[in-house]
C-alpha cells in the first residue's frame, strides 16, 4: 500500500510517498512541494502606530490579547513557540491593542511585526 503525506521541515514542505513493505514503512520518494504559507499582511486601516515585534524566529503558539484591550508595559502580547520553548512577545509600552497580525500556527521570523497598539 503506498500513502501519500505532507511534511514540513523548517518551514519548507515535502511531499513524501511511503509504500508499507512487509509490514514495515519505507520513504520512496522525497520532494520539496507547495512553499510554506505566509502570514497575512496586516490590514493598515487597523494598524496601531507602536508596533510589537518578535526577536526570534519561531511560530505563534498562543494569543492571550485581542483588538481594543489595554496592555502595560512588559504585559504578553503574543507567545511564540522558539526551540521548544514559550518566549512571551510584550508590549513595548502602555496601550491599547489596534491590531494582531499573526493568527495561532503561524510562522514568525526575527523582526516581523505581530501586533500594533495605540
Amino acid at each position: 500500500m503506498i500513502k501519500q503525506y505532507t511534511i514540513t521541515v523548517n518551514g519548507t514542505a515535502y511531499d513524501v510517498t511511503v509504500e508499507e513493505t512487509n509490514g514495515a514503512s519505507a520513504p520512496t520518494a522525497a520532494a520539496p512541494a507547495k512553499p510554506a504559507t505566509a502570514k497575512k499582511p496586516a490590514a493598515p486601516v487597523a494598524a496601531g502606530s507602536i508596533e510589537v515585534k518578535t526577536g526570534a524566529a519561531g511560530k505563534v503558539f498562543q494569543i492571550p490579547t485581542k483588538p481594543g484591550q489595554s496592555v502595560k508595559k512588559g504585559d504578553a502580547v503574543i507567545i511564540i513557540e522558539a526551540m521548544k520553548m514559550e518566549i512571551g512577545i510584550t508590549a513595548p509600552e502602555d496601550g491599547v491593542i489596534a491590531s494582531i497580525d499573526v493568527e495561532v500556527g503561524d510562522m514568525v521570523e526575527s523582526g516581523d511585526v505581530l501586533a500594533t497598539l495605540n
